[in-house]
């Protein structure tokens, strides 16, 4: 079956010499957008040990406090698009640098905020940078590692940063808050910056310019839209029930924005989302796949959290290494899947992985109303294993489906979708834990949903992800 078709019509530029043979490649590429990558997902969950602390010291309110955690997502899921467009077009090197070089100066902005209102607005800022790093960090890697073997296996690495930030976030909060003080967990982005910073500029090469493809920007106004409204009502979905105004007003406007953005990408010349992208079954496939793993693994981390802490009286530090087992699978199933995915394809590995995923979370589901902490390790590690171990495939087979030309777009559709997911996750998982006849109903229902999740990206993966290596890949792409 053959899942992925050619999108964009004509040739597209060659990516340069990046050094020597790709079997002697150096790792040094890899280093830099893995860093790059890992501060964007680091900053999403370290966050929330500290708000307490920074509300306390800031004097901010609620609806302050809310800004500061929530501000930086819906800027950076907003804006990934944007970022992509903005990469293909100028050179994907170019934008990440720039994204990392945003993103450090307003993490020291965030460090230094005398303020509530400062801290919002550098937060705001910090995401944009984020959603500058994140398609070109995909592009780049897909760019300096051209064999398909050690593609695989750098974007294996690359999606395990995420599992790994996301994870660590909570611990790593909790031990500088308690040590070195909040302002800690932005000025730890510093020396990462810097450092990826000088190894993206020494050692990445130049990335091709399409100077000559135009922006389309009210399509990038109403993407932006779209997805911010969307991240928005999901954040408060999880807070206040789906039935609350702002919420049914969210999902409303963003209904508006997307009928607008089909209008007005009939008409453009140079749609922000080219057709030919969109009809390709292995990147549209992969992109909700994207959507539903991580709808299934961070709902796992959130609903586990708050089980931990409230249920169980954990600590912040505690909580952080309760959730290990999960972490600690991720690089290697990263690893291995790398490794095994020029010898199986893809499609085996994402089904096996979405599989395994599910059967943890059916595992916890299943364990019964107050399980021990022993009887819900292996359930966090299967889940953790087989959402890293499928996220090599199906960043394979969304970044194959794309020229050269697109990459920073295949890499923005991706991520986009998965930031949705993220915040679907969490969103469902605090309306079942607060809707629930108990808050252990709620957390098994939880895991129930999500391993539903899982069996339907491996439903979706068996019909899209190619079946064989190399099937998804262009001619003559990169």
């Amino acid at each position: 079956m053959e899942c992925a078709q050619t999108a964009g019509g004509g040739a597209s530029e060659p990516p340069p010499d990046a050094g020597p043979e790709p079997g002697r490649r150096s790792l040094a590429p890899l280093l830099a957008v893995c860093a790059g990558y890992f501060m964007v997902i680091l900053d999403v969950t370290i966050i929330n040990v500290a708000v307490p602390v920074i509300g306390r010291d800031l004097a901010a309110s609620l609806t302050g406090i809310q800004w500061i955690t929530d501000g930086y997502t819906l800027v950076f899921a907003g804006f990934l698009l944007t970022g992509g467009a903005l990469g293909d077009r100028l050179g994907n090197r170019r934008v990440f640098c720039a994204g990392v070089a945003v993103f450090t100066v307003s993490s020291a902005a965030c460090a230094l905020a005398p303020s509530a209102p400062f801290l919002v607005v550098a937060r705001l800022v910090e995401g944009l940078g984020a959603a500058l790093i994140v398609p070109g960090s995909l592009a780049l890697l897909q760019q300096s590692y051209p064999a398909p073997a050690a593609r695989s296996r750098a974007f294996g690495l690359w999606g395990s940063m995420a599992g790994i930030a996301a994870s660590a976030g909570p611990l790593l909060g909790g031990l500088l808050v308690s040590t070195a003080g909040w302002r800690w967990v932005f000025l730890i982005n510093l020396p990462v910056g810097a450092a990826c910073l000088v190894l993206t500029l020494r050692r990445v090469a130049p990335s091709p310019r399409r100077s000559g493809r135009a922006l389309d920007w009210p399509a990038q106004c109403l993407v932006v839209a779209a997805v911010a409204l969307l991240t928005a009502a999901l954040n408060e979905a999880g807070r206040r029930g789906w039935s609350a105004p702002a919420v049914v007003g969210g999902l409303g406007l963003c209904v508006v924005a997307v009928a607008g953005l089909a209008v007005r990408e009939r008409l453009a010349r140079s749609p922000a989302l080219p057709s030919e992208l969109l009809r390709s079954r292995a990147l549209s496939g992969g992109a909700v796949i994207g959507l539903l793993f991580n709808f299934g693994f961070y709902g796992m981390v959130f609903t586990a959290s708050l089980d931990f802490q409230h249920q169980r009286g954990f600590s912040a530090l505690a909580t952080g290494a309760a959730l290990f087992p999960a972490v600690a699978m991720t690089m290697f199933a990263s690893v291995l899947s790398g490794r095994l995915s020029r010898r199986t394809g893809d499609r085996p590995l994402v089904v096996c992985g979405m599989l395994l995923a599910a059967l943890g979370l059916a595992g916890w589901a299943a364990a019964g109303a107050d399980p021990a902490y022993p009887l819900l390790v292996a359930p966090m590690m299967a889940a953790g294993f087989g959402t890293s171990f499928a996220l090599t495939g199906a960043t394979s087979t969304v970044m194959g489906a794309a020229p050269a030309a697109y990459a920073g777009t295949a890499s923005a559709v991706f991520n986009t979708t998965r930031q949705v997911g993220s915040a679907t996750g969490v969103a469902l998982g605090g309306t079942l834990l607060a809707t629930a006849t108990d808050y252990q109903a709620g957390t098994r229902l939880s895991m129930a949903v999500g391993a539903l999740g899982y069996l339907l990206a491996a439903g979706l993966a068996w019909r899209c992800v190619p079946a064989r290596p190399g099937r998804a890949r262009r001619g003559g792409g990169s």
